[in-house]
């Protein structure tokens, strides 16, 4: 081969190499871009709004995330890494799942209704289910075993619209009852605790997480902040209006629940946890009506 050939080929191979690098830079480009929006929207966006756009973003989640390294029990699918979650002051690295949006308190719940309920296994459950949880909605509605009813201030998902203060439904009607990351927003929790308990069945049972500040013995209310920003810094979010403690089983007690305390870490390996990104110190409070 003469050497202008070789030089023409070794061009070519130039030119060639330099569209492929062109390429695959603008492949990291566009992906670095569409993680960082994609993170910025989750954490700026409106709950509501939220919930309708998360439905086009978990078409993208499978590609930016692929990996084995951590799992989603309720989505059953594993990626590389989950995506940051929270305001400044409560902001946590890798726990919201790409694909559901799952965070640790939903895949704690999921896992202890899989393995240490009947939830998915009872004849027939009345449930009704307060600000429904876009993770959790299809798979409860799609269950024949459960009569289920979703109820929200808002939510543009739930099937009932009321005020939690004053719930429009007779005594007694349901076996569970969940509500999840609510108490901390309403005016009177142990008001709407007790709302929830009045129409719960003999018997049955209730989960209602809340954000807990494990180093607090009290819960901090401060009916004198007010702002947006104030209430971020307090109580690690904008809406928020109290930060509970490790007092908050004794609300519910005050509620006229019974409260037994579900502890992962006495049941579940510390290789699960990992996996499956739960919060450590996270308690489970499980609610009984005798």
């Amino acid at each position: 081969m003469c050497r202008k050939e070789e030089s023409n080929n070794f061009s070519c191979l130039t030119k060639v190499g330099k569209s492929k690098v062109r390429n695959i830079f603008s492949v990291c480009c566009t992906f670095r871009v569409v993680k960082k929006l994609y993170k910025f929207l989750l954490n700026a966006l409106p709950r509501p709004l939220l919930i309708r756009l998360s439905y086009i973003f978990k078409f993208f989640a499978p590609f930016l995330y692929r990996g084995s390294a951590v799992e989603c029990p309720v989505c059953e699918r594993s990626f590389s890494k989950f995506l940051s979650y929270g305001s400044e002051v409560a902001h946590r690295e890798n726990v919201l799942c790409p694909y559901d949006l799952t965070l640790e308190r939903h895949r704690l719940m999921w896992l202890y209704l899989q393995r240490e309920t009947n939830f998915f296994t009872a004849q027939k459950l009345k449930v009704l289910h307060i600000a429904p949880e876009q993770c959790f909605l299809p798979h409860f509605k799609k269950q024949k075993n459960l009569d289920y009813i979703t109820a929200d201030l808002v939510s543009p998902i739930a099937d009932l619209h009321f005020d939690l203060h004053n719930i429009p439904l007779e005594d007694q009607q349901y076996d569970v009852v969940f509500c999840n990351h609510v108490m901390e927003h309403v005016d009177d929790p142990i008001r709407c605790m007790s709302e929830l308990q009045r129409v719960m069945k003999n018997g049955g049972w209730a989960i209602m997480q809340v954000p807990q500040d494990v180093t607090r013995d009290v819960t901090y209310e401060d009916a004198s902040i007010t702002s947006p920003a104030d209430r971020e810094k307090h109580f690690w979010q904008k809406d928020h209006v109290r930060l509970f403690g490790m007092d908050y089983p004794q609300w519910l007690e005050r509620a006229g629940f019974t409260v037994e305390v579900f502890d992962m870490n006495e049941k579940w390996e510390p290789t699960e946890v990992e996996s499956y990104r739960l919060m450590k110190k996270e308690k489970l409070y499980i609610l009984k009506k005798s």
